[in-house]
């Protein structure tokens, strides 16, 4: 049996140590204290930048900046992500899932730590062209999560492809650069002309994706080994991903921040557990890749029209297994629960209340620290069980399939 290594155990145990001293010493809260009053006053100084860009208001710049808007979504990448697993490009797909979920998470924490407002509607115009950006602007405004994917996943999409082709050249250097830059200034523009934020938000989610992704290149070779080839992994990652949903600030008033949280916490659990148990059978750097004798573009059209219904299967069959074990095991453990949206036997508060408020709990400190709260949503695990098994069926149970079909 493997040993466990130190290095492990004192990380797990230092965010165990963080979230209990943050609780005791409410540090959300003064945080929230020092940074939204500045914040605030930022956002509404710079209403009128905004009523500046809008002024060019124009059906074609609202098809524009909302299509660009929705092209870098959380929907996006749940679904552009599985396909490139599917490509060969294995690597890239896995470094880019984890660093979304990474992403994810720092930036949605920083959004409910400030709960800064997002510019005020009216005078400014919001347009919400989709579902997506409706719940988007539910959330709080700083910093810019489209801005902060868009410059962390561009910027290390430009890294892999440069490294990829093992090319120095400085013309090529400088035109994915220069396209990095005008895609991600095209994000950040599109975002105040939607209304749906103001200058600060984009400054703040730019400054976090560059310093995100500097830090992403520096770790990238050794969190990968690691997934690959290091030691309890599975058990580390799992235990790492339950800490992950107590780590989590309180915002002031619920949005869905946690919940996208808690998905895209799943989802890297499924991958890393899926990557790890499966590596030298599909994910190593010889697999066939797409448009290669090995793997036309007609079979990878297949993998497509195969692996898509088996992925959302997969999700369905997750959640209804999540809905039906995660109830009877805490009624076991003796932990009351109840459901805000998944199991109506469980329904805790009358329809007309339903909200995020029970989903956002800081949970850790609320269980430790004699909170009064007297159940638990389980929503949260089956949101994070379901997305690990639609997760694990990307890099596992779909690759097996295409395997015995010859795709």
């Amino acid at each position: 049996m493997e040993s466990i290594t130190g290095w492990q155990v004192l990380s797990l145990c230092g965010i165990a140590l963080w979230i209990s001293i943050s609780s005791i010493l409410n540090v959300t809260q003064y945080l929230r204290s020092f940074t939204q009053p500045c914040v605030s006053r930022l956002v509404i100084s710079g209403t009128p930048i905004i009523l500046k860009i809008q002024k060019y208001q124009r059906r074609h710049l609202d098809a524009l900046f909302s299509g660009l808007s929705c092209v870098v979504s959380v929907p996006f990448y749940t679904a552009f992500l599985p396909l490139l697993f599917w490509t060969g490009h294995c690597k890239l797909a896995r470094q880019m899932t984890l660093l979304m979920a990474f992403c994810d998470y720092v930036g949605n924490c920083i959004k409910d730590v400030v709960s800064a407002p997002r510019p005020s509607c009216p005078p400014v115009r919001r347009v919400t062209a989709t579902k997506d950006e409706e719940e988007n602007a539910m959330e709080y405004g700083l910093p810019s999560s489209h801005t902060l994917n868009t410059v962390c996943l561009s910027g290390y999409l430009l890294h892999y492809i440069l490294d990829y082709n093992g090319s120095n050249g400085v013309f090529l250097e400088v035109v994915g650069f220069a396209m990095v830059c005008l895609f991600v200034g095209l994000i950040g523009l599109g975002r105040i002309y939607l209304g749906m934020h103001s200058l600060v938000d984009i400054i703040g989610g730019l400054a976090l994706g560059l310093g995100i992704l500097a830090m992403w290149l520096s770790v990238s070779e050794y969190i990968d080994n690691f997934v690959v080839s290091g030691q309890n992994v599975v058990s580390f990652w799992t235990a790492l991903s339950f800490l992950l949903l107590f780590a989590y600030p309180t915002p002031e008033l619920p949005t869905p921040s946690f919940e996208y949280h808690t998905a895209f916490n799943g989802v890297a659990l499924g991958i890393v557990i899926g990557i790890h148990q499966t590596f030298h059978q599909f994910h190593h750097e010889n697999v066939p890749r797409v448009f290669s004798p090995q793997l036309t573009f007609l079979a990878f059209v297949g993998r497509i029209l195969l692996g898509i219904p088996t992925i959302l299967l997969a999700k369905f069959c997750s959640k209804a297994l999540a809905k039906w074990i995660l109830p009877i095991l805490a009624n076991t453990l003796g932990i009351p629960v109840r459901s805000t949206s998944y199991i109506p036997a469980l329904h805790g508060m009358p329809a007309d209340k339903k909200s995020d408020e029970i989903k956002q709990l800081g949970y850790l400190q609320k269980v430790f620290f004699f909170s009064k709260q007297t159940s638990f949503d389980v929503d949260t695990g089956i949101r994070l069980l379901q997305y690990a098994g639609l997760a694990w069926s990307v890099v596992d149970l779909v690759p097996s399939v295409f395997s015995h079909l010859g795709l």
